[in-house]
């Protein structure tokens, strides 16, 4: 009978003991026998009466799926599938077999060997949910209760084949939607199992340690930062820990999505890997921005409010519309955010966060308590530090230089900021305005240019911002414009000559255009620039060498920005400066053209 087929489970939380593991706990008078629950009904798992209706007729001529894969994504993007619940099965089972994994991969006669193991001879079955699957919850979407009961024994499955996953939350979800579209447990769980061994160079799918997870939430919110200023301003400002929003990204589109839009995703993500998942949550935090835009101060709890955004999406963009704008950011290379990725690793690691660390949070780390500065509030400083790559705002700002207890000396300057990469220097006006830098080198660079005079140096993840009267920031062109570079090979070491500047006196410019040699140039990047991986310039060819003058610095000034201008020019005794457009960052002046220097400050990362 139906009662003897169906299985009793509850997920209790023992939150009195010091073990805080979700335990399977199954009726004592059921035994859980893998035949009862593997039949090879189709869709047994599929609650048809909740399921919203689709088109299940016969295959037509134009439903023939494509053989290559260059038609499947194009179907996958159009969400050409949508409508056919058949020919996205059809799909699904195409797309899998041919995943490049492993030569040893759990396939569905492990899975039933293993249940049958681990559950079909007890008369009472008590299984901890996977330690990976942490106290998440698990979305079931459309399943029955033998679909749910079905993916948690797949978990459990998974654990025993998989002892090397230690955190993966978003899993439940993407096993839940895998068995919509499964002929059994069996086949889902095969499935699975290809995505965790795929051993694709140019795809990944799914992060399998706490390490990579949060590395992936942190390559999110650095792409977020540079491709969503407007939400990531909102978040900085609002929120006390902005990683801890970042943190969810995964869950935004596999837990809080509506079913008909995770599977959408879904559909493309099988095909293109985990970098369209970048795309998915770009274009849902700027849809976010824009439906919140005039009630911003009304917000209490952004973290709340974005998940009940992602909850009630359909309010907002259709799932068609989302895909068409996640797929129209131009987002860098995978090789890039690759990059990314493991720079962000490399943080955690030195950071000493490796893996779940109870009541220790990954966060934005300004201390607001002990935070001093004569320029910027500790809340200044905060949203600022929520703009430099998240690798570096996992450290303590750690005061370097100020004029008030170092003097206005450049030589000074550079003797405490020397060794620190990377910094972030601060300066306020006379006036009262505040403005500043984040620059990504280290000023000792400029002494590795073999006497050329000054020549500037640097990577594209230096950047411009204004604090007082307004916070803005000013990144590099290529970051706003990608679409102008080309990823590409090395580029050559010997470049053009760089117009001299138009400030330097007619002697000193008669000095620079006599001497090849002391051109203002764009270096070479070579192994030393191994802190900032992400935006080197020896992945793009440039259009003009104009847009990558970064940094620069001799005896008489340091100038950051260049190209029709400099961003920043202070002279050598720290008393005046100028700010002008340049074409390295595209900025306006940061305050008033020509000023007089009240303070200055450099900032370093504490990372001991």
């Amino acid at each position: 009978t139906s009662s003897n087929i169906l299985l009793e489970l509850t997920v209790i939380f023992n939150r009195e003991t010091t073990s805080d593991t979700p335990m399977l706990i199954f009726s004592d008078t059921e035994n859980w026998e893998i035949d009862t629950l593997s039949c090879t009904e189709c869709m047994q798992f599929v609650d048809w009466d909740k399921m919203p209706r689709q088109d299940t007729a016969s295959k037509s001529s134009k439903d023939v799926l494509p053989q290559d894969f260059k038609g499947l994504k194009m179907m996958a993007r159009e969400g050409y599938w949508a409508n056919s619940y058949e020919l996205r099965t059809q799909a699904y089972n195409q797309i899998i077999k041919n995943i490049q994994c492993r030569i040893v991969t759990p396939d569905a006669g492990v899975y039933r060997d293993i249940v049958g193991r681990m559950f079909g001879k007890q008369s009472i079955s008590a299984h901890p949910l996977p330690e990976f699957v942490e106290d998440s919850l698990m979305p079931v979407y459309y399943l029955s209760t033998e679909g749910t009961i079905a993916v948690k024994k797949i978990l459990v499955c998974i654990a025993d084949q998989f002892p090397d996953i230690t955190y993966c939350p978003d899993l439940p979800a993407i096993v839940a939607l895998l068995l919509h579209y499964s002929e059994d447990d069996a086949e889902c769980f095969e499935s699975i199992c290809k995505l965790i061994n795929c051993n694709d160079t140019k795809k990944s799918y799914i992060d399998q340690t706490f390490l990579s997870y949060k590395a992936s939430c942190m390559t999110f919110g650095d792409l977020a930062n540079k491709y969503c200023p407007a939400a990531h301003r909102l978040i900085a400002t609002t929120s006390q820990d902005v990683f801890d929003i970042y943190s969810e990204w995964l869950i935004w589109i596999f837990g809080d999505l509506p079913f008909l839009y995770a599977i959408c995703i879904l559909d493309v993500f099988l095909l293109e890997g985990y970098k369209v998942l970048y795309r998915i949550g770009l274009a849902l935090l700027k849809q976010y921005r824009a439906s919140v835009a005039s009630k911003e101060s009304k917000i209490l709890n952004i973290q709340q409010d974005i998940r009940n955004f992602m909850r009630n999406i359909s309010e907002h963009i259709t799932v068609a519309q989302l895909l068409e704008k996640a797929f129209r950011i131009r987002l860098l290379s995978r090789k890039q955010i690759h990059l990314l990725q493991l720079a962000n690793k490399t943080a955690l690691t030195q950071k000493g966060i490796t893996r779940i660390q109870r009541r220790q949070s990954v966060h934005i780390a300004v201390d607001m308590m002990n935070f001093g500065s004569s320029i910027l509030t500790a809340q200044e400083m905060r949203v600022l530090w929520s703009w430099i790559p998240e690798r570096f705002a996992l450290f303590q700002p750690l005061l370097l230089f100020s004029t008030k207890d170092h003097g206005y000396s450049l030589n000074r300057f550079y003797l405490q900021s020397e060794g620190h990469e990377p910094t972030v220097l601060l300066l306020k006006t006379i006036d009262g305005e505040v403005c500043g830098a984040f620059l990504s080198s280290d000023w000792n660079e400029r002494k590795k240019r073999n006497g050329k005079g000054s020549q500037f140096f640097g990577t594209g993840e230096c950047l411009v911002f204004t604090v007082r009267p307004e916070m803005e920031r000013y990144e590099w062109v290529m970051v706003k414009s990608p679409e102008l570079a080309k990823a590409t090979c090395p580029l050559p070491r010997s470049r053009s000559p760089s117009p001299v500047p138009t400030h330097f006196s007619t002697s000193r410019r008669r000095s620079l255009t006599n001497q090849s040699s002391s051109f203002l140039t764009v270096p070479f990047p070579t192994s030393a620039d191994r802190y900032s991986p992400f935006l080197s310039l020896s992945h793009f060819e440039l259009p003009s060498k104009t847009a990558s003058m970064f940094m620069s610095g001799d005896n008489e000034a340091i100038i950051i920005g260049g190209g029709g201008g400099q961003a920043l020019h202070i002279d050598a005794d720290i008393h005046h400066g100028r700010t002008q457009h340049c074409d390295t960052f595209d900025n306006p002046p940061l305050c008033q053209e020509t000023f007089q220097i009240q303070e200055l400050e450099v900032w370093g990362f504490q990372t001991s």
